[in-house]
């Protein structure tokens, strides 16, 4: 029997199964997707806020400041990619001002560092393409960026080097209690726990109402981007938010860690949990809006529009806690700036296993530690010649838009979670990140899965069941007379 199962792969299951992974516990994540990140963890900025937004006295503001500060450890222990950019809220008028004033009020009240007002032309002495409108900005210095899913790989991938068990293409359809433990019924059979831990994102709610906890709803709010080429990334290295206006934080511009330049999102409820569709309308809403705060964006530069879905609760904040069935702890509603929060609510919910009385005892053999990616587009010739010269596979270069070896693929299928995916080996290693989106180098990395993993060319998927890039080989095709080909 496992001592906790936490239901949900995503940032903040994929965190807590990381700090629990320091303990002498057995512990598993089941995911019903085929890798951790797949859903809302997958599609959001990227922002690690400063911790001055989130309303003070709430737990979003409780969490936000506390896990901002641990990024710089968790970079340097798990080499997932965090840039300590800054960030501005930026003011068009002496109406916006007095907004600047009560976020820096707020964010004192909430603990977080590193905050100033200063005035447009300063801002602009930092931020060159920064619109001549803005009269006023609040300065953020311990704002930063990352990236959501790496941080996730690199969350899951430390866990399961220190013991956790992930196992996904896990559904869970009903959870039953019995006496001191929980009877999980999944896709896969059976899985028996003292504690379940639902972090199961935008199925929080339902996860929840198995065991008859149901006094919360999650209403999916959509939220669409637009993603420009990396020559762009002179617009701004700084996180751009405008004023808030209505309770909304509004489109930002900002760098991913990466380069690249986000605009976005908007924020509307939708009805389905699943639709992460875009719309035309839409991305013009927010190519004009994100204008406002630089001049300088060029929609010709655009490489992508995605779209992703917050786990908005009803009760307008995290609902971390365990609940009235002993032993079952809902950790739902994590919505910006749940990505910020993760680390921090992680050792929280750690602390409530406490309480539970659950036994922690600490693993002597816990390493904290994991070993970076060899990202030969950041060599110089003479590092990247001699590791050529030691392993060749990284002198192929498969993702030509983002200069991807073969050696890094390799590397990313052996780190100890199973890969059946091409978007998989994108979020590990940035191959089909690109301008050409993947068009070249997808069957590419499809050949290195199928290689290096046994799995067939046919069971290989895009992003998952129902996702078949081949169906069947072409020959067989034409062989029965060409009308499957």
């Amino acid at each position: 029997m496992l001592d906790v199962c936490i239901v949900g792969g995503g940032v903040i299951g994929t965190a807590i199964s990381r700090e629990l992974s320091r303990y002498q516990l057995k512990v598993r994540v089941v995911e019903r997707n085929e890798d951790v990140a797949t859903e809302t963890t997958k599609a959001n900025s990227g922002i690690v806020h400063g911790g001055y937004d989130a309303a003070h006295g709430k737990l979003k503001g409780f969490f936000s400041a506390k896990g901002n500060a641990m990024y710089p450890q968790l970079e340097e222990e798990l080499h997932f990619g965090f840039r300590q950019t800054g960030s501005f809220v930026v003011a068009f008028n002496e109406g916006q001002e007095p907004e600047l004033d009560r976020l820096l009020e707020n964010g004192i009240k909430n603990g977080a560092r590193g905050l100033e007002i200063i005035s447009g032309d300063r801002a602009r002495e930092m931020e060159p393409h920064l619109s001549k409108s803005v009269t006023k900005a609040l300065y953020c210095s311990t704002a930063g960026v990352t990236s959501p899913y790496e941080l996730s790989v690199a969350l899951a991938e430390n866990a399961a080097k220190n013991g956790v068990e992930y196992s996904f293409y896990t559904e869970v359809n009903g959870i039953e209690k019995v006496e001191d433990h929980f009877i999980l019924h999944t896709s896969k059979g059976p899985v028996e726990a003292k504690v379940v831990i639902n972090a199961a994102g935008l199925y929080a709610d339902r996860i929840s109402a198995m065991i008859g906890e149901d006094d919360f709803t999650i209403n999916p709010r959509q939220g669409q981007y637009v993603l420009l080429d990396k020559d762009q990334a002179f617009m701004t290295d700084t996180v751009i938010f405008q004023a808030p206006e209505n309770g909304s934080k509004g489109v930002l511009v900002t760098p991913t860690v990466h380069h690249n330049i986000l605009v976005g999102p908007n924020s509307d409820y939708i009805d389905e949990k699943n639709d992460v569709a875009t719309t035309s309308d839409v991305i013009a809403k927010i190519l004009k809006a994100g204008s406002k705060s630089i001049d300088a964006i060029n929609t010709r530069k655009v490489i992508r529009s995605f779209s992703g879905n917050r786990a908005s609760s009803d009760r307008g904040d995290f609902i971390i806690g365990e609940t009235k069935v002993k032993g079952f702890v809902n950790v739902a509603g994590i919505e910006s700036p749940g990505l910020t929060s993760a680390p921090a609510i992680a050792i929280h919910v750690a602390d409530i296993l406490k309480e539970m009385g659950l036994e922690l005892t600490a693993d002597p053999n816990f390493d904290p530690t994991r070993k970076p990616y060899k990202r030969i587009a950041d060599m110089e010739a003479e590092e990247l010649n001699n590791l050529i010269a030691e392993e060749p596979a990284y002198g192929r270069v498969i993702c030509r838009c983002e200069s991807i070896s073969e050696g890094e693929i390799v590397d990313a299928i052996h780190r100890g979670l199973p890969i059946t995916s091409v978007d998989a080996i994108k979020k590990r290693t940035r191959a089909g990140m690109g301008r050409c989106q993947g068009g070249f180098c997808a069957p590419r990395v499809m050949e290195i899965i199928s290689r290096e993993t046994g799995l067939s060319m046919e069971e290989i998927t895009k992003q998952g069941e129902g996702s078949y890039l081949l169906t069947k080989r072409s020959k067989d095709a034409l062989e029965k007379g060409g009308q499957d080909a």
